[in-house]
């Protein structure tokens, strides 16, 4: 917006061109106007010569100030008032004199300095200025001339999005004020020495958040200057959990430190009874990875106005980790085919992927399955200030037609109709959860909120989910916004079976009610526990609050007429698993459990179906099937072993090695119905890995990683993927082929860059073998130190 002045000389031109005369004007006006142009031009003339002669005498005019500033106030004026770009009587340098501009701006943004670690950014591995929303940053201005409080003015300009602009505080004026209020955009005058003077600049505990432009405006009695922008002087807005004005403010030290700032987590995988866990580098902090996480919300599209509020930004991140409709970060793949790019298993974390997607200028990166989604999630969460964490939930239901009730449909046989079973169990789901106030609910919806960026299902037309508020799923209040029924379904749905009658019809012959969401887990803050956050998404199983919460979500639900209320059974079936559970390359050894409550004699007839199964609880292939005919005494509890050999699943097995034995049947005497299902998965071997020699920064040093095939058969075409924050960064080492049984190692060489306790990842991957990694802890000392 241009700024109006007031006028230097007098002038009486009249109409809109002045050089045009009417007759009637002063004609001695013009003549004397005529002189001072004479005396000024001979003026520049003689100076100009005399720097020609003598340049010490008459120095060339400072670049500094013709770059630095834009002069609006002069010039602009004299273009108004018809001049044609002459300039007053005034002279070069005492026109400097007279106007304020600005030298040069320090933001004291080094990473040791008081703004950054105040602020909680000093471990971003960048030399920008980073700072929270909310809380108070200092800064430097040099000026052309002391800044004199009663005359001068200045102002701060930032300026952020593609479209800046002051009502949708994307363009935020900065008022120079006497006093610091606090809870707005305002700045004040701390210290004054000489040219120079200190702001402490406040900002709003709403701002949008990402990358500023700054420029500084100055305005006197002798004309207005604007700053020219500076790249380096940019300045990058984070969410701020350490100020409780912000929606996202988390009061626990403790768990801001593991939410926020913790750069490596826990990832947990598997079955309920066989729980796995992997070490997931966040990387955060990494170089880039902030400018990558910038670049993923203007990928969006999304206007910048929206991004100061952290529902919309999760919302916005969660449609963009994933690729199917705006090509975000990540292409899902869960084919089993991962030819033209990585394995989903291979991914040991997040920076990797995110500089690769920024490098590439927004082509999705292949591939990704929930738990790589999630890893990426957490870390843009994280960087972007939001407290985050990755979750894991076991036996996880996929709700595809929105009953709020897992279906499996059966035939007049009691054989699963496969076309007809989208609903799904995943062995395993992970998403993550964020950290904010929900004021667009009612109160006590705030806390805890489940996002999750894996494509499942479409929210409002585009693939994402949440932020579902924890609170309102536990209590079934799913028709709060956004995708409770989904998250419901996966913690806490029944699972309804249904049989084909004659007619085509279906009818409920059986359900379980306790079969979906167990073992919810998350890494414990300040440990590498494993956290169990159940009780936060459902009550207690099968107490009468789980029970209200089922009912009252289901009565939303697309089949609320087919709940029905339990039925009496005397037969019970149950699958048991020894231990850890079965290994890869050997025999998997079940047993079956069929009790008989009743004090008379029962006859079943068991059907027994094992497959091949996707970690999603997507059917891939039948193993092998049986019948079997059982006599169960009085109140008897008849045990008997299920055994699948390795020859049978060798050649069927994909990533996770999952299979899902099951169970259904009829009692003869009672006509009850037993049906039942069972997900277990072989067990791969781990990486050893072992430091070799002292780890120093800047010093050479290596590690020894070794592994034994479990299988009987020849792993072909091995790749090893190790990686380390501030170790080295992600490397793939091709090794070839691992001989049946055999023990294998290799040495990698590398330069630690960061001192502290490092993690060093490392994980294997071929056709034959997936989901094999290991994890070592490498004290780095400081060179200094060692010396």
């Amino acid at each position: 917006m241009p700024v109006e002045t007031r006028s230097i000389r007098d002038r009486s031109a009249v109409g809109r061109f002045p050089s045009v005369t009417l007759g009637f004007g002063d004609d001695t006006e013009d003549e004397n106007k005529e002189t001072e142009e004479e005396d000024v031009e001979k003026e520049n003339a003689c100076r100009r010569w005399l720097r020609k002669v003598c340049p010490c005498c008459c120095p060339q005019p400072n670049d500094d100030d013709l770059t630095d500033t834009v002069v609006t106030g002069i010039d602009d004026l004299d273009k108004d008032n018809g001049t044609d770009g002459e300039k007053p009587e005034t002279g070069d340098n005492e026109l400097d004199e007279l106007l304020l501009k600005v030298r040069s701006i320090d933001l004291m943004k080094s990473k040791s300095g008081v703004n950054r670690t105040e602020h909680h950014t000093n471990l971003y591995q960048s030399d920008n200025f980073i700072v929270r929303r909310g809380q108070n940053f200092q800064m430097w201005i040099t000026l052309s001339r002391p800044f004199n409080p009663s005359t001068d003015e200045l102002h701060l300009n930032l300026k952020t999005g593609s479209l800046p602009a002051v009502s949708k505080g994307t363009h935020v004026i900065v008022p120079l004020v006497e006093e610091l209020q606090g809870d707005r955009w305002e700045a004040a005058v701390v210290k004054q020495d000489d040219k120079r003077i200190k702001l402490s600049v406040s900002s709003s505990p709403t701002a949008v958040i990402g990358r500023y432009q700054l420029t500084v405006e100055t305005n006197g009695a002798n004309g207005q200057a604007v700053s020219t922008h500076d790249p380096a002087n940019d300045i990058y807005m984070l969410f701020n959990p350490w100020c409780e004005d912000d929606s996202v403010f988390m009061d626990s030290e403790e768990e801001r430190q593991e939410y926020v700032l913790n750069d490596i987590g826990r990832i947990y995988y598997g079955t309920q009874n066989q729980i796995g866990v992997r070490t997931w580098n966040y990387g955060q902090f990494d170089d880039g990875i902030l400018a990558a996480c910038l670049f993923v919300l203007e990928k969006s599209g999304t206007p910048a106005s929206g991004w100061g509020d952290p529902v919309s930004v999760v919302r916005i991140i969660s449609a963009m980790i994933n690729s199917p409709d705006d090509r975000g970060v990540l292409e899902g793949n869960w084919s089993g085919d991962y030819s033209l790019g990585t394995t989903p298993t291979m991914w040991s974390g997040s920076v990797e992927i995110l500089t690769e997607y920024h490098k590439n200028n927004g082509t999705p990166v292949k591939y990704g399955q929930c738990w790589v989604f999630a890893g990426v999630f957490t870390s843009v969460l994280r960087c972007l200030g939001i407290p985050g964490r990755t979750v894991t939930n076991f036996s996880s239901a996929h709700d595809t037609d929105v009953s709020l009730t897992t279906d499996v449909y059966l035939d007049e046989n009691l054989e699963p109709i496969e076309h007809l079973n989208a609903d799904s169990i995943w062995n395993f789901h992970v998403w993550s959860d964020c950290w904010m106030a929900r004021p667009d609910l009612p109160p006590g919806n705030g806390g805890w909120q489940a996002v999750d960026a894996t494509p499942q299902e479409t929210s409002q037309g585009t693939f994402r989910c949440g932020p579902a508020s924890l609170t309102a799923v536990r209590n079934g209040q799913v028709f709060l916004k956004h995708d409770c029924p989904f998250v419901f379904a996966e913690v806490n749905s029944d699972k309804i079976y249904w049989q084909r009658n004659a007619d085509g019809t279906f009818s409920q012959i059986y359900s379980e009610k306790k079969v979906v969401g167990h073992l919810i887990s998350t890494k414990a803050v300040g440990s590498d526990e494993r956290y169990d956050i159940t009780h936060l998404y459902k009550h207690p199983e099968g107490s009468s609050q789980e029970r209200i919460a089922v009912e009252t979500a289901c009565s939303y639900g697309s089949k609320a007429e087919a709940y029905s209320s339990p039925t009496a059974e005397d037969i019970s079936v149950e699958v048991l698993m020894d231990g850890e559970g079965p290994q890869m390359g050997g025999d998997a050894e079940l047993t079956i459990v069929l009790r008989n409550s009743s004090s008379e004699k029962r006859n079943v007839t068991l059907h027994s179906q094992v497959s091949v199964m996707y970690y999603t609880g997507v059917h891939k292939s039948m193993v092998r099937k049986d019948e079997t005919d059982v006599e169960v005494l009085p109140n008897e509890e008849k045990t008997f072993e299920w055994i699948l050999e390795y020859k049978d699943y060798k050649n069927q097995l994909i990533d996770q090695a999952a299979l899902m034995l099951t169970l259904s049947g009829r009692v003869k005497e009672t006509q009850q119905v037993l049906a039942t299902q069972f997900s277990f998965r072989l067990r791969t071997p781990n990486l050893i890995i072992k430091p070799i020699g002292k780890a120093v920064v800047g010093e050479k040093m290596a590690v020894e990683i070794s592994f034994t095939n479990p299988l009987p058969q020849v792993l072909k075409a091995v790749v090893f993927h190790v990686e380390g924050l501030g170790l080295l960064p992600a490397r793939k080492i091709s090794y070839g082929d691992i001989g049946s049984h055999a023990s294998v190692s290799l040495t990698e060489h590398f330069v630690p860059t960061l001192p502290g306790l490092r993690k060093l990842l490392a994980s294997l991957d071929c056709k034959q073998l997936t989901q094999v990694h290991g994890v070592s802890d490498i004290n780095v000392e400081d060179k200094s130190n060692a010396a």
